[in-house]
């Protein structure tokens, strides 16, 4: 199967603090599937490192009140963009993020409070029905 991964979790440096979130079961899964690595904020424009933002209502602001939704928008479709042109059948994203979160993300408040809710990306991938995973259901797909 074809995935469309946040590029954090193969050990890109493209989060927010210029880090990565190298996935121990990553290379397992690349041995299993075709992954597409992706990194929607800095598809959206956004520089590496950048400002912690996080998702209030439809708006994404970063902690000191810039609005960045449109750049989380524009990643988010060139994502989609992405995804369609490998032909990508699911997506394994980063969870809790404002950009690829899935099920539970930041609240807004930036206190470390997780509410219900997906990031940008991941809200539209799924609702042009792609399959969305966290990274936490890996397992899930080795099986």
């Amino acid at each position: 199967m074809r995935l469309l991964i946040s590029a954090c979790l193969l050990g890109c440096r493209c989060r927010y603090d210029g880090a990565s979130k190298a996935h121990p079961l990553a290379a397992a899964l690349a041995e299993r599937h075709d992954l597409v690595p992706v990194c929607p904020e800095q598809l959206g424009g956004l520089a590496t490192p950048r400002p912690p933002a996080e998702r209030r209502g439809e708006a994404v602001v970063t902690a000191a009140g810039l609005d960045v939704t449109e750049q989380y928008r524009r990643g988010a479709e060139e994502a989609l963009t992405l995804c369609r042109f490998f032909g990508c059948e699911a997506a394994v994203l980063k969870e809790r993020s404002p950009s690829c979160g899935h099920g539970r993300i930041y609240d807004g408040t930036f206190t470390g409070t997780l509410t219900a809710g997906d990031g940008v990306a991941a809200e539209l991938l799924a609702a042009q029905g792609l399959a969305v995973y966290g990274e936490s259901q890996i397992s899930e797909l080795l099986k």
